[in-house]
């Protein structure tokens, strides 16, 4: 269906909920999966299930990035590796969460993909990358400037790169996802006085899920959407549209 059958794709962020369901639906496809995280046991328990191959590094690090990557024959990345950094206004920001956000959410996924791509021009076999950004890069949210900023400079990224890199058959796209209600999130989204007023302006009026993420990212880097590169697609029940 998506003929992504024996493709090398590479899944940062596996560990957490959106890239562990992309690892399961990438191999439901067919796909061979490289589990990348920093939470080795977790990693080594989706391989137990899924049968994918535990590939942990540090996004932090661009020696990890580099010999991580190195020696892959990679179709396809997935950059879900994410930092959701703090709840803050400009005026009393951690400067230091904001350099950690912009370090993993921005600089990893920029790294993944320079070293990624080099391997898939190499090849000459084109290929698909899919970055993991928020709905925070495409709206304002209160509490979310640093958050909001990294994913926004990772859209640029994504723009940039299917630029460059579609002369090379390699696309490269975001998907920008609303709230996944996790119990990482339900400290704040799960209030009353955040999460009602925010879902009345959504038409679909509720949260996602992670397979409503992981779906679309299948998508992006399999052959139905071969013609769709340098896009942004907002997944947030429409709320971006109101």
């Amino acid at each position: 269906m998506y003929g992504l059958d024996g493709k090398a794709v590479l899944v940062t962020g596996a560990s957490g909920g959106i890239g562990a369901a992309t690892v399961r639906k990438l191999v439901q496809a067919g796909a061979n999966v490289y589990a990348g995280g920093r939470d080795g046991e977790k990693l080594d328990a989706l391989a137990t299930e899924t049968g994918c191959t535990p590939h942990p590094f540090d996004l932090t690090s661009e020696d990890s990035i580099r010999d991580a990557v190195a020696g892959l024959e990679l179709w396809g990345v997935v950059n879900c590796g994410g930092f959701g950094g703090e709840l803050a206004t400009p005026m009393d920001t951690d400067i230091a969460i904001f350099d950690k956000a912009i370090a993993i959410n921005t600089r990893g996924a920029l790294l993944v993909t320079k070293y990624a791509s080099q391997a898939m021009v190499e090849r000459g076999q084109g290929g698909s990358i899919v970055n993991v950004s928020s709905q925070a890069a495409l709206v304002a949210l209160s509490g979310h400037i640093s958050y909001a900023a990294s994913k926004a400079a990772l859209d640029s990224i994504t723009r940039v790169s299917a630029l460059e890199l579609g002369r090379y058959n390699i696309r490269v796209n975001s998907v920008n996802p609303t709230v996944v209600m996790t119990k990482m999130s339900a400290f704040y989204w799960g209030r009353p006085e955040i999460g009602e007023p925010f879902l009345s302006q959504m038409p679909l009026n509720r949260w996602a899920t992670e397979d409503d993420i992981a779906d679309p990212i299948v998508f992006l880097l399999g052959n139905g959407s071969a013609m769709i590169t340098g896009v942004s697609l907002p997944i947030d029940g429409g709320f971006t549209a109101c």
